[in-house]
């Protein structure tokens, strides 16, 4: 895996696309689980995660839309909870869809953020509370969404996710300049999001990512994640 400062591919519109797709067939895979089962560590259960997770595609698609998207603050939807404890969303599902409706709401949100992305042009910045990013960085910030919150829902629903190695790589390389370069990058990922260890560190229980790209000068954003 390449550091954070050498050369490396860039992640893609083309990599949401595919990530989703990989995502919403291995959870479809998941006939007749439960979906109000726990979603790994989270305090959300499966079908809350997936929302939650559809929610952030929308929301980074959202971020880059306007014709001047916001440095500073997000863009002002009203997010709710549907109940305490429940994660805060633009969007939900409706529940007399299923799984399959769920399933097909995320696909839409991964839809979107893969077409803003691909049509917005790479000086455009928008706020994020780990740094003003640029498409490339809302594309990778969806990538390492799916990636992890698909892990969090398989282990609820008891199947297999194992993403590719170069895709977490790339993710790795452009949002996380803190982990080490030279340890499996899918258990890397898990380590740098707090939910699995990699031989010789702690285990993080706060973490964040730095959505600023490397071309724009030091990184930017504050504070820590460690819910989602």
């Amino acid at each position: 895996m390449p550091g954070p400062h050498e050369a490396r591919e860039p992640v893609t519109a083309t990599d949401v696309e595919h990530t989703v797709r990989l995502a919403v067939a291995a959870l479809r895979s998941a006939r007749g689980a439960d979906w109000g089962a726990g979603a790994g560590s989270l305090e959300w259960d499966c079908w809350e995660t997936v929302e939650h997770l559809a929610d952030d595609l929308f929301s980074y698609a959202a971020q880059l839309g306007p014709q001047e998207p916001p440095s500073d603050t997000h863009v002002p939807f009203a997010w709710s909870r549907r109940r305490p404890g429940g994660p805060a969303n633009v969007v939900f599902a409706d529940r007399e869809g299923g799984p399959a409706g769920l399933l097909m709401v995320l696909e839409a949100c991964g839809a979107l953020l893969t077409a803003v992305v691909r049509t917005t042009p790479s000086t455009v910045r928008s706020h994020h509370v780990f740094g003003v990013a640029d498409p490339e960085g809302f594309a990778a910030m969806g990538v390492v969404e799916t990636l992890v919150h698909t892990y969090d829902v398989a282990q609820g629903l008891g199947i297999d996710w194992a993403p590719d190695a170069d895709l977490c790589a790339r993710v790795l390389a452009r949002l996380f300049p803190d982990v080490p370069a030279d340890t499996d990058p899918w258990p890397t990922l898990l380590w740098a999001t707090g939910r699995g260890d990699i031989p010789g560190r702690p285990r993080r229980t706060e973490w964040r990512w730095y959505g600023a790209p490397l071309s724009d000068g030091a990184r930017a954003g504050s504070g820590t994640y460690a819910s989602g």
